[in-house]
């Protein structure tokens, strides 16, 4: 491990308003940071108080001022609609500008709140960029949430302005999103006054006479909108993520502390120096789409990538490297899912190998747990560094990693790395203690946080403070579960709750339950996340039917599938559900879920002492035993 990495975390906590106000010195503010105090601890994170600037002058403006108008800002590649656009920052600079102009010209001001619901277009980043630009919030909502998820946020936010297209392109099909629009605002009790629909050449919208208005027709009348100077500490979005009791819960981020914390990384994690080329190929519905394809690569001057396509199949195994030889990446960050994909459909790396990969040095992987195969395939295919890293939505950036600008270079296979300066992570017990190494407990982050993490939950102080400040006080709770070794690598190893994590998009099983258990046949169910090479953890279900119901098995499963898929959404990857007749339970009623999800993983497990009725393990296996899972030779123990 380097000493500069180890100097580096040690000052972050022996004196963090003085590291923190060196990074700062990377941003440029109206209102410089005053010096101290900054939080203590059990404090929120607010840092920054008294400070004003703009997040977006940050991410476009000042580079356009600054001697980099010509360099390229943003490259959009579309593998589904076969399209490539690039965009210097001065070219950036006046697109974001007119589309600000747009949303003041309909209301929006500072603090008012945008839901942007749109596909992977140049269009999607302007907007975050705009809403940037005017103070105002915006909350981007992932495209492959159904009504019901839509409506939800609508209702959270309360927005003033809605911004759309007419469609998202998945490889085989148009998938259109005005009608799910349309369903959502019909089902939330918040009227917006404006929807502003980019209008896609393939699959045009029918627009409201009243509400509704043409994108390009709305852009056309707007005059440039230039940047509105904020507090450090207002909110700059909302990211809404799954909560274990199926309400999402808005996480809110400030300008800020975001904007250093962000700029900070990119160079001292990732090695990335102004000017470079970095793909995140990830979703902008996602934290790493907000942190990583849009703020953090314009904030400190590189040429960041937008794709829109998939690792497979658009049009093969080969897309990643198409890109990353294309438009010249220098590093790269994807999930694990996407590189398991790869792997299942080019286990030899033959388009690895026909495409190359120009100048790529390093690949991060996020998004759940990286397995050690998928690594090593991956450092055998690519013959560069590959690097797992943690964090979660509500940190905003990386809490665990290798800080390779850092001059770190020590990696492990299944851990995360070590805490990024600014964090001080423990692992603790039910008791709050702290534990040894190899021991499995409790990942927590002492207070305070650094900057860039989550502020507060939007509409809800409280919630914020019981889901992550109580459990362990004076510790931010991450909800993960893991251990740390004797060299300090710290290894996540599973969530604490009953959140499904599929393909790095955090899922509530209770939302599905809710879901399933409104079939009229359905007496209860239980639904856990089990193994799935591809996608790390899919939902599975098991339903108890209610005595006399009519309908067949196979139908009901079937339409309960389909209930998930229209009211969540295909993101939930819900295609497995089985009847059975009990699900096994402790003597106070509590479904025994985790027993359930290492059952259906094939592992040996006792029969937990508090459980009502042993025998209704048989009966579990042998319904997972029907839909692929529970392996039996792997049952219970009795």
């Amino acid at each position: 491990m380097s000493e500069s990495y180890q100097e580096a975390w040690r000052r972050s906590h022996a004196d963090p308003a003085g590291f923190w106000a060196e990074a700062a010195a990377g941003i440029d503010w109206y209102e410089p940071p005053p010096a101290g105090p900054y939080p203590s601890a059990g404090e929120r994170s607010s840092w920054f108080p008294g400070a004003k600037l703009n997040t977006c002058y940050n991410a476009v403006d000042r580079h356009v001022e600054h001697g980099r108008a010509g360099q390229l800002a943003l490259i959009y590649d579309s593998a589904v609609a076969r399209e490539v656009r690039r965009f210097t920052f001065v070219q950036l600079q006046n697109e974001v500008a007119r589309v600000a102009g747009m949303l003041r010209q309909n209301g929006v001001v500072a603090g008012d709140r945008v839901v942007i619901y749109m596909p992977m277009v140049p269009e999607a980043v302007f907007a975050m960029l705009a809403c940037a630009r005017l103070g105002a919030i915006h909350s981007v909502v992932f495209g492959g949430f159904a009504a019901p998820e839509l409506a939800k946020r609508i209702d959270d936010a309360r927005p003033r302005v809605v911004l759309s297209a007419s469609c998202g392109i998945e490889p085989a099909r148009g998938v259109a999103y005005k009608p799910m629009l349309d369903a959502a605002l019909e089902m939330s009790v918040h009227r917006v006054q404006r929807c502003i629909v980019l209008q896609r050449p393939q699959l045009t919208a029918e627009l409201d006479n009243e509400r509704d208005l043409d994108w390009s027709a709305a852009l056309a009348e707007a005059d440039a909108a230039e940047c509105v100077a904020v507090a450090s500490t207002d909110p700059l979005y909302i990211l809404y993520t799954s909560g274990t009791t199926g309400i999402p819960k808005g996480v809110v981020r400030d300008n800020g502390g975001h904007a250093v914390a962000l700029a900070w990384s990119m160079t001292n994690i990732y090695g990335l120096q102004p000017g470079e080329v970095f793909w995140a190929a990830s979703d902008i519905g996602w934290v790493v789409g907000h942190s990583y394809i849009v703020y953090a690569p314009l904030l400190i001057g590189c040429t960041t990538v937008l794709y829109e396509g998939k690792p497979v199949g658009t049009p093969d195994a080969g897309a990643f490297w198409r890109v990353v030889r294309d438009h010249q990446v220098d590093v790269l960050f994807a999930a694990p899912t996407a590189i398991r994909a790869i792997k299942r459909e080019d286990p030899d790396g033959r388009l690895i190998e026909q495409h190359g990969i120009g100048r790529l040095r390093t690949l991060f992987l996020a998004g759940e747990r990286a397995d050690p195969p998928t690594l090593q395939w991956a450092e055998q295919q690519l013959r560069i560094p590959v690097i797992d890293h943690w964090w979660q939505t509500e940190l905003g950036w990386p809490g665990l990693a290798t800080c390779l600008g850092m001059g770190a270079n020590l990696t492990r296979h299944g851990s995360a790395g070590h805490p990024v300066p600014g964090y001080d992570f423990a692992v603790l017990d039910a008791e709050h203690r702290v534990l040894g190494p190899q021991v499995n407990g409790d990942i927590a982050i002492r207070l305070p946080l650094p900057p860039g993490c989550l502020m507060t939950l939007w509409n809800s102080e409280q919630a914020f403070r019981h889901a992550y400040l109580q459990t362990h006080p004076g510790f931010y709770t991450t909800g993960d579960a893991g251990y740390v070794d004797e060299d300090g690598f710290i290894y996540v190893m599973s969530r604490t709750d009953d959140i499904v994590n599929v393909a790095g998009h955090r899922l509530s099983s209770g939302a599905i339950e809710q879901v399933i258990a409104a079939h009229p046949d359905v007496a209860e169910c239980a639904v856990v996340g089990a193994y799935d090479a591809i996608k790390g953890s899919v939902p599975i279900g098991l339903v108890v039917l209610k005595s006399g119901a009519a309908a067949a098995h196979d139908e009901i499963l079937t339409a309960v599938v389909n209930r998930v898929r229209d009211t969540i959404g295909a993101v939930a990857a819900f295609r497995s559900a089985a009847v059975v007749s009990q699900l096994p339970k402790t003597r106070s009623g509590k479904i025994l879920r985790s027993v359930i999800r290492r059952l259906a993983d094939g592992e040996r497990c006792a029969v937990p002492p508090t459980i009502d009725d042993p025998a209704s393990l048989d009966r579990v296996v042998e319904a997972l035993q029907t839909i692929g899972y529970a392996a039996p030779e792997r049952r219970h123990d009795s």
